[in-house]
């Protein structure tokens, strides 16, 4: 009898798990192909995040509108097999992250790549000094290599891409 309580609980518990687990698979899209989180940013709350306006609470208290945290760095896979790149402020908060906001950077859009990687400057995590240098490997026909692009934020906040030299 003991035995038998014992196979019906290991079925149960085993059931369980595997019916939980499909949930955990929707957190993050399969046409999310790279990212890296990298790069550091802060300013005072009084500076509009990138297509986005200040939210009352910071326009009406600008001491609690402190705020610094990280860059996302991400291809998303599109259709046609090409990707397109879209960059994230993210802010550290008390409790979770928030997205700050987010760009599609047009300039890689533009050439309709296929992504093959995304590599941060280093990978010790997040620095702490402001700005960002991720490079970006790419390809605009699918049988050529890679080619590496690079994109750079300034401590102003200033975003460029360009393709690396080495």
């Amino acid at each position: 009898m003991a035995m038998r309580q014992i196979l019906m609980t290991t079925v149960f518990l085993l059931g369980w798990s595997v019916a939980a687990a499909p949930a955990q698979d929707a957190i993050l899209p399969a046409s999310v192909i790279f990212a890296t989180s990298t790069g550091y940013w802060e300013d005072d709350g009084k500076s509009p995040a990138v297509e986005r306006a200040p939210t009352a609470e910071a326009v009406a208290n600008p001491e609690a509108a402190q705020r610094h945290g990280y860059y996302k760095l991400f291809a998303v896979r599109q259709a046609d097999r090409t990707s397109k790149i879209y960059l994230q402020q993210i802010a550290q908060t008390g409790t979770d992250p928030a997205i700050v906001s987010t760009i599609e950077l047009q300039e890689f859009s533009d050439l309709k790549p296929f992504v093959t990687d995304i590599r941060p400057e280093n990978s010790n995590g997040i620095i702490k000094e402001p700005g960002l240098f991720a490079t970006v490997y790419l390809k605009t026909d699918p049988a050529a290599e890679p080619d590496g692009w690079t994109v750079l934020i300034d401590e102003f906040g200033d975003i460029t891409v360009e393709k690396a030299t080495n």
